[in-house]
């Protein structure tokens, strides 16, 4: 007769049941994100190879995108001739030459004022010298001081090095220096005629070939009829989006170029006309082209009047007008096309005037609304859309 507590004691070479580690618990207060090392580390590496693509190949990518918002820009009126049976190509060609020939009879009407501000510009640089030599009469100015220590630092290094300072007449220096203005200008000159000519060839050939590249984008972005309508979506969201920016930009610098024309008219500056031609173009560059014109403005007002209060009154026009401006009239529209927070918006054109200078700062907001409107229709990226949302 056997035991029962024997019979039900387990056997001493019984395997224990395997126990899984627990995963530890995160401490109050603190989020457990799961990070994918390899996958941030691709992200990382192909956005900086993207990035020194875009810097390097900028004199490929920035016609390209010129061409592209243009093309976008003026593709309602080629659509327009077409509806008054206007064969697409005839109405393309006549689109481009209006605005090639606009573009020159403006140029050739204000042509006598820009030739009076270029004759008057060795005038007013005397003008200029004068007043800044009756500012530092009696004292030495601190470039003045800089350029005295700097002189000595070069003689006592070139005496250490046992040379002689080589001192070049200011005649030989003006002289090389003027000349060397000169060809960097006449170089950039015929860079910008060289990218002008060519966007003007794209938004022809844009504008002619009308939704060929869109019928082609839908039918290599999926097989399933869903992908297809995201994809047409998409691009009648981005459609929309550059045109109504466009016109946003056609609207504020208009208006802002009129106002300039008019203050500096019943101020009493000379070519007021070209200078508010200039101030609509300059204000095309966001928060800087204001800044640039007040500038110029303010300088030629000293030239014209002598005085400082000149300065103050064309600088603080300048500043009201494009106070008004952008506060009344391009922020509303902006929010109500873009619907972008102010902040992304200014990080987007730092990084796009340190990869592009100039015309990034010109193609920053297109591109960033775009980068947007992307974003919101593609699974997995509405996190970039949020950050740049209101």
């Amino acid at each position: 007769m056997t035991d029962k507590n024997t019979e039900t004691a387990a056997p001493e070479h019984a395997v224990s049941p395997v126990r899984m580690p627990l995963e530890p618990v995160p401490p109050a207060g603190v989020i457990h994100l799961p990070v994918n090392a390899r996958g941030v580390a691709l992200t990382i590496i192909a956005t900086v190879a993207f990035v020194f693509a875009l810097s390097v190949a900028h004199a490929f990518f920035i016609p390209l995108l010129f061409g592209i918002f243009i093309a976008y820009t003026l593709n309602p009126l080629v659509v327009w001739l077409e509806r008054i049976r206007v064969p697409r190509l005839l109405g393309t060609s006549v689109v481009i030459i209006a605005i090639v020939f606009s573009a020159a009879l403006t140029a050739n009407n204000l042509r006598d004022e820009f030739n009076s501000i270029l004759v008057s510009l060795p005038t007013a640089t005397q003008k200029l010298a004068r007043a800044v030599k009756n500012l530092q009469r009696g004292q030495g100015s601190t470039i003045q001081q800089m350029q005295a220590a700097a002189t000595e630092i070069e003689k006592a290094t070139n005496q250490a090095a046992g040379g002689r300072p080589v001192v070049k007449s200011p005649v030989e220096q003006s002289v090389f220096n003027l000349s060397q203005w000169l060809w960097a200008s006449s170089i950039g000159v015929v860079g910008f005629l060289g990218q002008a000519t060519m966007v003007i060839f794209l938004v022809f050939f844009f504008l002619q070939s009308g939704d060929m590249f869109r019928r082609k984008l839908v039918k290599i972005s999926g097989r399933t009829l869903h992908t297809r309508k995201i994809t047409v979506h998409i691009l009648d969201a981005i459609n929309t989006s550059i045109q109504n920016y466009m016109f946003m930009l056609l609207v504020t610098n208009v208006l802002f170029g009129l106002l300039m024309w008019a203050a500096l008219h019943w101020i009493g500056l000379e070519n007021a006309g070209a200078w508010a031609l200039a101030a609509g173009v300059l204000h095309i560059i966001p928060y800087f082209g204001p800044l640039l014109i007040m500038a110029a403005t303010g300088v030629t007002a000293f030239m014209q009047f002598g005085t400082f209060s000149s300065v103050l009154a064309v600088s603080g026009a300048t500043l009201f007008i494009a106070t008004v401006v952008g506060t009344f009239v391009t922020t509303w529209m902006t929010g109500r096309i873009a619907k972008m927070n102010a902040v992304a918006v200014f990080v987007s054109l730092l990084f796009w005037a340190w990869l592009w200078g100039v015309c990034g700062l010109l193609l920053g907001i297109p591109i960033i609304v775009i980068i947007k409107v992307i974003c919101e229709h593609v699974d997995g990226l509405q996190v970039i859309a949020e950050l740049l949302g209101e």
